[in-house]
């Protein structure tokens, strides 16, 4: 990477952020593109937020990525959010218009755009079970909605909260109580799991989001963790013949959403993805 005085800054704000993958992924897309731009993080703590942004305009940084705990708190520091940014009052990405600032939400888009490469699946008309109602999970209610589910299932401890994910999605949302959860997971065409059950470095690995017995061949799961790129609830569900993928996808498409936002070009995304997947398989 050689970067000189016209190289056009990225990056992402967060506390933490040493540990993001979004500066792998992203430089690895810049490289590809053959393009002048550089991409790093920005470890952000919440009092220094405001400064940050007035840095962005007066630095001409070109876009930042928003992750954990600013997505909410930033939306009301921009010049301008997107409809879904709005709906959702969460940006995870900044665009840089002259020194405009405008916030996008690329999350549920990108998972959407995830599932299509991954699997194929066009998810209109289908059954989807949501396990969480989170950040992640509401931006994905919201586009399932947008793009013609039939039916958006929603399982969460807490019930208040499920009811708030539920109302992004309109007509076709369901809350799910415990004694229908083996109801709700037979009829679904797509089980999502939006809890950190499995992920890596807690103590939740040995545990299930929802029983794996419940699903069978010919259903599709997806797990939102990404490390470890196969969590044990994917593998007890590749063992029952069910159709899985890890959340490394949504990943990768998110940033590619951003990657169109700040460059106006396509993301090179299976350069994206391998850069990933090498510094994943670095780290375990």
């Amino acid at each position: 990477m050689s970067i000189s005085g016209s190289t056009i800054l990225v990056g992402v704000i967060g506390s933490p952020v040493k540990h993001s993958l979004s500066p792998v992924i992203l430089n690895a897309a810049f490289k590809e593109a053959k393009m002048d731009w550089v991409y790093t993080a920005f470890e952000t703590p919440e009092e220094e937020l405001t400064d940050a942004i007035k840095g962005v305009r007066a630095l001409g940084i070109a876009g930042l990525s928003v992750t954990m705990p600013h997505k909410v708190k930033v939306c009301a520091l921009l010049d301008e959010i997107s409809d879904s940014a709005q709906t959702l009052e969460a940006v995870n990405c900044i665009v840089n218009e002259g020194g405009k600032l405008k916030g996008h939400n690329t999350d549920g888009d990108g998972f959407i755009d995830a599932v299509k490469h991954d699997a194929g699946l066009d998810v209109a008309d289908k059954k989807v079970l949501i396990i969480g109602s989170g950040g992640s999970a509401r931006s994905i209610i919201h586009s399932l909605g947008e793009a013609g589910a039939r039916e958006i299932a929603v399982i969460n401890r807490t019930k208040k909260k499920a009811l708030d994910a539920l109302e992004l999605a309109g007509s076709v949302g369901r809350l799910i109580s415990e004694d229908k959860i083996s109801e709700a997971a037979e009829e679904a065409d797509l089980v999502i799991n939006a809890t950190p059950i499995g992920m890596a470095d807690t103590e939740e690995t040995t545990n299930f989001p929802i029983e794996p017995n419940l699903l069978s061949k010919g259903q599709l799961a997806v797990d939102l963790i990404y490390h470890p790129i196969s969590t044990p609830w994917m593998e007890a569900l590749k063992n029952r013949k069910v159709e899985t993928y890890g959340g490394l996808s949504m990943l990768i498409f998110q940033a590619a959403k951003s990657f169109k936002l700040w460059t106006g070009e396509e993301a090179p995304v299976e350069a994206m993805r391998k850069a990933a997947l090498d510094k994943i398989e670095k780290k375990t």
